[in-house]
């Protein structure tokens, strides 16, 4: 209005806000700070928009020296724009998230399973590994990547499910199984079919028995090192295009598969969405396994400050890919919480998030990086799942 008054062109601008779940009291000062401030010649609009959600996230700002003192001591959120072109920067602060509800610890477990040709007894096979786990104390169980059938090209059409019919043997069986235990079960991956498209998909289940999450693997396994292995996902499968954060009473927990794990771009989107574990069911193999596996997964930890469990079949040698094993856990420090060799068995790992809070206290990266120099954007897809 005081633009127009001075008969000059409102410039509208856009700041968006990333809500954190339980962190209403940071939208309500927000709020009041907003009304009570004098507008600036350049008056932000504000968009808000669920912290779990998914959607497009405005690119565009142009917010004034004199909002950035206002409003920059509100922890939830903290951005910069120069003009109608500047770009959005916007970091969701890790702590508001993970240390605004006090997560009580747990144990994990990572069943690293042998898996067959026979469906039938792939499943058979999960159930007992998920029971003997329950019965040893665990409260969230994971499965390895593609547990349910031969990790090939030619079994993914034919071991491939329905999720969202009801008539999904794998899932039907971890859903009455989780009901029962009264736990949580990351359900590793399974091939889904979707009308005409497959994906290598992780649905994850609550002690209710519901499926709480569903996430589908959003980097396929496309690689040829000659002499060595060639391997090509999307022959058969199509990428997701969403990624998903599971809200637990233990804590917040981000869901990548396999390859995903070398795209440290995906792992700190989930950091800065409050992630305190990160969970990749994966098949290395023994090429990558051996030099690989174990590095990634502490570079993702320690460069995020988070858990990292990766869950693997167990080793075949008689199977056309031959998976490395060595599912493990390691901890926001990077260092080795628990781990197996090849063999069928059961990893397990007590977990308390609480070191997530202390090592990123210790360590504040989020608050010391450097907005002016990088960003990091976190597209949230329009399309894709929202439970």
């Amino acid at each position: 209005q005081r633009q127009r008054q001075r008969r000059r062109p409102c410039r509208r601008s856009v700041v968006a806000l990333m809500l954190v779940r339980g962190n209403e009291n940071a939208l309500r000062i927000l709020g009041q700070r907003l009304l009570s401030s004098k507008a600036p010649r350049t008056t932000p609009r504000l968009v808000l928009q669920n912290f779990a959600g998914i959607g497009n996230v405005p690119r565009s700002a142009s917010v004034s020296s004199s909002w950035t003192k206002r409003l920059g001591s509100i922890k939830c959120l903290e951005w910069r724009g120069r003009g109608l072109g500047g770009g959005l920067g916007l970091r969701a602060a890790m702590s508001s998230a993970a240390s605004g509800v006090e997560a009580e610890p747990f144990k994990l477990a990572l069943c690293q399973l042998k898996v067959t040709e026979d469906k039938e007894g792939n499943i058979a096979n999960a159930v007992e590994a998920v029971k003997e786990a329950a019965s040893n104390g665990a409260a969230v169980v994971v499965l390895p990547e593609m547990w349910n059938c031969p990790y090939s090209n030619d079994s993914f059409p034919k071991y491939a499910e329905v999720l969202d019919s009801g008539d999904s043997p794998s899932t039907k069986a971890l859903a009455e199984l989780a009901k029962d235990l009264s736990i949580y079960i990351i359900g590793g991956s399974i091939p889904e079919r979707l009308k005409d498209r497959l994906y290598n998909t992780c649905c994850v289940f609550s002690p209710e028995g519901e499926v709480v999450a569903k996430y589908r693997k959003c980097h396929l396994f496309d690689i040829d090192i000659p002499g060595k292995i060639t391997f090509k996902e999307s022959d058969t499968l199509t990428g997701g295009d969403a990624l998903t954060v599971v809200d637990t009473r233990y804590g917040k927990f981000g869901i990548g598969i396999c390859y995903d794990m070398r795209f440290p771009e995906m792992a700190m989107i989930y950091a800065n969405r409050g992630v305190q574990m990160i969970v990749y069911p994966g098949a290395f193999n023994m090429v990558t396994g051996p030099v690989h596996w174990q590095l990634l997964q502490q570079a993702r930890a320690v460069d995020n400050q988070l858990y990292v469990a990766s869950c693997s079949p167990a080793r075949d040698e008689t199977a056309s890919y031959t998976a490395w094993g060595h599912s493990q856990v390691i901890g926001p420090f990077a260092e080795v919480v628990a781990s197996t060799e090849e063999k069928p068995g059961i990893v397990y790992a007590d977990i308390d998030l609480k070191e997530v809070q202390e090592r990123r206290q210790n360590m504040p990266l989020s608050k010391q990086r450097r907005a002016d120099l990088y960003d990091l954007m976190d597209c949230r897809n329009s399309v894709g799942f929202k439970f």
